[in-house]
């Protein structure tokens, strides 16, 4: 008797499709990542865990960006290609900085938030399209070698600090890594289809972009402007947390030698997995 195989059906993919449709594109995505109810469940459930971390993460990431001369200078010349002399360097303080905290930290939230509509990919599409001059009275042009290192750096923040939480369960724990690095993933792809080549033969075919304000789908405002505990000032977390970060090679949510009590800084409450957790269907 020939064994019995277990592998799924092989399945067709139009790649006519893949680059002039988004929802087939992110469909795929999807399904190769295998990104299901459970994922979505994971995000949903362990949400407010995630979102306790934003405040201290946004600081965290503008501390990095702000170390180098070539992201720095693209929050006054909108650009990381530009190499001309700069009349203003900008700091944690500046004007710039914080109005770019307030959308970082209401664009972490977003991507926190249910990804079973369609709207939620639909901006994460935006997102990338926006960096690369497009869809912006005034353009801003971000490099594609920024773009990825930086989603790559915020998720390595949000995995450490996770995996690291005193209270949840290992298995909730995975649920969450995982669902959250999906996301990024599809994410850093809607950011490399708006700068490389493949597919440019189907480019004409491509939709009228509108031009509309950050934060806004299809006329619509999607991302909240008032965010609590939005910057380490209003925060007493956020700034424990930056108060580490500023020691190379150390996690920015542990103290010296202790990732848990690190986490706990963090005042992640309510996180008891006493109860049995609830797991979401395995439908696709």
């Amino acid at each position: 008797m020939a064994p019995t195989s277990t592998s799924r059906p092989m399945q067709t993919i139009s790649r006519h499709d893949l680059y002039t449709s988004l929802e087939t594109r992110v469909q795929y995505l999807q399904s190769f990542l295998d990104f299901s109810s459970r994922d979505i469940e994971a995000l949903i459930s362990g949400g407010k865990y995630i979102k306790q971390l934003i405040p201290a993460v946004v600081n965290i990431v503008y501390k990095k960006l702000l170390e180098y001369d070539i992201t720095a200078r693209a929050f006054t010349t909108r650009s990381t290609s530009y190499e001309g002399p700069i009349d203003e360097v900008v700091d944690e303080d500046s004007p710039q900085i914080k109005h770019r905290k307030m959308f970082l930290t209401a664009y972490l939230n977003k991507i926190c938030s249910d990804p079973s509509k369609f709207e939620f990919w639909e901006y994460l599409d935006k997102v990338g399209m926006m960096h690369t001059g497009i869809g912006r009275v005034h353009p801003l042009h971000i490099e594609y070698i920024h773009i990825g290192v930086c989603l790559s750096f915020i998720q390595d923040v949000f995995t450490e600090a996770i995996l690291s939480h005193p209270r949840l369960s290992l298995s909730r724990k995975i649920g969450i890594v995982k669902a959250l690095g999906k996301v990024i993933w599809i994410q850093n792809d809607l950011f490399a289809k708006w700068y490389v080549r493949d597919g440019e033969e189907f480019r004409d075919e491509k939709p009228e972009v509108v031009i509309e304000k950050e934060g806004y789908l299809h006329g619509v405002k999607i991302l909240d402007s008032e965010i609590e505990s939005q910057s380490g000032e209003e925060n007493g977390s956020s700034k424990a947390a930056e108060d580490v970060a500023k020691k190379p090679g150390v996690c920015p949510f542990t103290g010296a030698g202790d990732v848990a009590s690190g986490v706990e800084g963090l005042k992640i409450s309510g996180a008891s997995d006493s109860k049995p957790e609830a797991v979401a269907s395995n439908g696709e």
